[in-house]
């Protein structure tokens, strides 16, 4: 069989260059939210989930292994916002046509500058229940970029950036810990 001259198509080149990568690792100072756990918002969240479970509210048991009113398994991940008075990123930015909401993360990670302009789709997330924050409780957050790697698809090359996120007590005791994946594309 006489062998052809075809070249393999080159491959494109990486997106995934020193200074991207030189974000791995990168975590911020805990952030403490701005309210503790509280029946009002446990009450919000576990009917915007559908979980009329009577543990959150305070009819709970204190008798229950938790000792009392306690707040959805993922309450946690949601638990990190604005306060009242803090500048809010999405009106700030509801002129601009290429904002995708992204950048400005709870937990304070600095956005990865050199991706700034690429687009931002959600790659999925992991949870890992230790346990239920417990009404009063002060819920914190510490993020890091755990990993960013690329991938090549069959529309282009892509950036994975994994975040890594521990939520804990304010005596230190961990509840969940989160992992994400964003997809990011150039525009």
């Amino acid at each position: 069989m006489p062998a052809t001259d075809r070249a393999s198509p080159a491959a494109p080149p990486s997106l995934l260059t020193p200074e991207i990568l030189a974000y791995v690792g990168l975590s911020n100072a805990p952030e403490l939210a701005c309210d503790p756990v509280e029946q009002g918002a446990v009450r919000r969240f576990a009917q915007a989930i559908m979980d009329a479970d009577p543990d959150y509210g305070p009819a709970a048991s204190h008798d229950a292994p938790w000792g009392g009113p306690i707040a959805p398994p993922l309450f946690a991940n949601h638990a990190i916002r604005r306060p009242f008075g803090a500048p809010d990123m999405v009106q700030d930015r509801a002129g601009d046509p290429h904002f995708d909401g992204s950048g400005g993360q709870p937990g304070g990670l600095p956005p990865i500058e050199p991706l700034k302009d690429f687009a931002v789709l959600n790659g999925g997330a992991e949870f890992e229940l230790y346990r239920y924050a417990r009404h009063g409780e002060h819920i914190r957050v510490t993020q890091r970029y755990a990993d960013i790697t690329e991938k090549l698809s069959s529309k282009g090359s892509m950036i994975l950036v994994t975040v890594e996120a521990e939520f804990r007590t304010g005596d230190d005791e961990l509840l969940l810990r989160a992992r994400r994946t964003l997809i990011r594309r150039p525009a």
